[in-house]
């Protein structure tokens, strides 16, 4: 399915970082409960994230992530995310995060 320019535009796309992780029993399919950064227009929004297969929560706290910020918030078991990280599958479907290659501010808005 096509979309237009339009559609793109809707999705607000931001660099966030991540300033807390925790491990999310509850979850169906194991997660980390994350907390992100978005700056001061956004500020701080939680989110829950299929991503223990390839990364730990030492080495996520203060990784800048690429997240969808618009979405309504979304109950998950006991947990409320407020935001989409987003990442790609591999073919074993584990998730790569998606992530600048370059350091920009946190709040930055993909365009």
């Amino acid at each position: 399915m096509d979309i237009c320019w339009q559609d793109f535009e809707k999705v607000d796309l931001r660099i966030g970082q991540i300033i807390a992780v925790e491990a999310f029993p509850e979850a169906r399919r194991p997660a980390f409960k994350l907390w992100l950064d978005f700056g001061e227009d956004i500020g701080q929004r939680k989110s829950s994230a299929q991503i223990t297969d390839l990364y730990d929560a030492t080495t996520l706290v203060g990784k800048k992530v690429m997240a969808v910020v618009n979405f309504p918030a979304k109950q998950i078991g006991p947990f409320m995310s407020e935001c989409l990280v987003t990442g790609f599958y591999r073919e074993d479907g584990s998730v790569v995060l998606a992530v600048p290659d370059q350091d920009i501010p946190v709040g930055a808005r993909l365009g």
